[in-house]
């Protein structure tokens, strides 16, 4: 499981400019975007951009491939002026983007997704044969034939990445590409980056990872409030020095001491299993854990091996049918609706950021009222208070930095950091009994990512039972008392993350654990 060294990336060709950004600005009502960017990209360059959320990145990007327009400036494509008035605008030149926030249609399958991308009206069961083909050569595995709705957040990050190669691209923006992807699957992925810049394909990139900006990209620009505040080469830089530029400051490392541990078992999953819903989802097999007052326990794992049905199992959007195996604070809740899991103690923070973490077109107020209702004191004698709501959504935004127009901003309207802050903050503050965290940092910049874990940590140590479900592993690493593996559905048992190492899990995350192999006979016996 370790990595060769990273070698810096050679230097871009020379030749005249493929994208040139002169003065843009784009006005919202309640925020300035972008404040007179200027940007170069050259063919077979591969540009970072840098930046705290907020700061004008996505924006940006999106101006670039059509999804909005510019209040002021010039965009020049390969030496000529043009106004991308449309994604199929862009598409038509040769852009090509993956968004943060997936643009994906949910009741339609991969196959269906990816044709819609495409010119004309492709032939659907080539285009499968094709789907697969490309899945496999750049090693991000995706099923053709799966409903979109069924797929995890790590793999509708593939589909998206897909749909985007298959359209031979001259520029490729990719905003937080990596954001739920394996380590395995970054390495392929960045096999496939480097050739297409070979190639003389530009690629203009976006990433709170700064190892990997280091590593891949050859310049930088950075952006700060909407504004160009410098730019750099990554190779001759480090990450530390990359957040400084980012940020203006030192990045804040986390203090994480000895866990308190010892506590009463506040989740507990006394042999788990349930059979997935989706016929090509994975089904849960035995899984046993508990979770005591002040510790962090993290799960890692390679997308689509059961994270998804685990949190809808635990959360209770997937009722099982027996009470006994998801205990929460000693009461038998698998037959529990997430709600009454909640007044059991229970706080939840979904991968998905919109649509099941904040309703979209409600405000950060309203968006608060949802799960904070009885953990933050919002109703009085069953009507809503309404100055409350807007108090303890005031506190999260200031509490967690999270820039947006106030209570009352659309959570539709932040950027993804900026919602995932916000969702992290509103169950946070609730000091919940048990919290049960997917991805906690996804899309979040480096400052508010070691703000997160500083504040998971935090809860710990008042005694709350943290569960976190991350692809990330340095992550897992950093703020984990123990951690257990997620593979094919089964649970590894969990080690102390002070007796383990990135590589021993990374062997885990294959379903190569002690005693796997047996408990897996046993099953088929069965």
């Amino acid at each position: 499981m370790t990595n060769p060294t990273p070698q810096a990336p050679s230097a871009p060709p020379d030749g005249p400019p493929r994208l040139v950004l002169r003065g843009i600005r784009k006005v919202y009502p309640s925020v300035v975007a972008n404040d007179g960017i200027d940007l170069t990209v050259r063919p077979g360059e591969i540009h970072a951009v840098l930046g705290e959320n907020g700061a004008g990145k996505s924006t940006l990007m999106k101006i670039i491939y059509g999804v909005t327009r510019q209040t002021e400036g010039e965009i020049e494509w390969e030496g000529k002026a043009v106004e991308v008035d449309s994604p199929a605008h862009a598409r038509s030149l040769g852009i090509g983007m993956v968004f943060q926030h997936f643009s994906l249609f949910e009741t339609l399958n991969v196959t269906q997704n990816v044709a819609l991308a495409l010119p004309g009206k492709p032939d659907l069961k080539a285009l499968a044969k094709q789907i697969e083909e490309v899945s496999q050569r750049y090693g991000l595995p995706v099923d053709p034939r799966r409903m979109v709705h069924a797929l995890s957040v790590g793999e509708r990050q593939r589909v998206e990445i897909i749909r985007c190669l298959l359209q031979s691209p001259r520029l490729l923006i990719m905003d937080e590409p990596t954001s739920v992807l394996t380590p395995q699957a970054v390495r392929k992925l960045f096999e496939t980056l480097r050739q297409l810049a070979a190639e003389g394909c530009s690629i203009l990139y976006i990433s709170h990872k700064l190892d990997e900006i280091q590593e891949l990209c050859h310049t930088a620009t950075v952006l700060r409030g909407g504004k160009v505040t410098g730019s750099c080469i990554p190779s001759q830089e480090t990450p530390a020095s990359m957040a400084r530029l980012m940020i203006g400051k030192d990045l804040p490392v986390c203090e994480h001491g000895a866990s308190t541990s010892g506590g009463e078992t506040r989740l507990r999953l006394a042999g788990l299993s349930h059979a997935s819903d989706d016929p090509f989802g994975t089904d849960l097999r035995d899984i046993h854990l508990d979770v005591h007052a002040g510790e962090i326990v993290g799960i890692a794992g390679v997308s689509g091996n059961g994270q998804q049905e685990l949190l809808y199992a635990i959360s209770g959007e997937a009722p099982l049918a027996e009470k006994f195996p998801v205990q929460i604070c000693g009461i038998e809740a698998g037959r529990m609706t997430p709600d009454q899991r909640r007044t059991a103690g229970m706080g939840f923070v979904p991968e998905e950021r919109l649509g099941r973490g904040a309703v979209p077109r409600m405000s950060l107020a309203e968006n608060a009222l949802l799960t904070a209702h009885t953990g933050a004191g919002l109703l009085k004698s069953g009507l809503i208070d309404f100055a409350a709501m807007e108090k303890f959504s005031a506190e999260c935004i200031a509490a967690y930095n999270v820039k947006c127009g106030g209570p009352g901003a659309e959570a539709k309207s932040l950027s993804g950091g900026n919602l995932q802050k916000y969702i992290m903050g509103r169950e946070i503050m609730q000091s919940p009994k048990v919290l049960v965290v997917a991805q906690p940092t996804w899309g979040v910049d480096v400052g508010a990512a070691a703000f997160i874990r500083q504040a998971l940590i935090e809860l710990r140590d008042r005694g709350t039972a943290i569960l976190v479900i991350s692809e990330e592993l340095d992550e897992l690493f950093e703020i984990s008392d123990r951690i257990a593996v997620i593979a094919n559905g089964r649970l590894s048992p969990s080690k102390p993350a002070a007796e383990t190492n990135v590589e021993e899990i990374g062997v885990w995350m294959s379903g190569m654990w002690p005693g796997a192999e047996a408990a897996q006979e046993v099953s088929h016996a069965a």
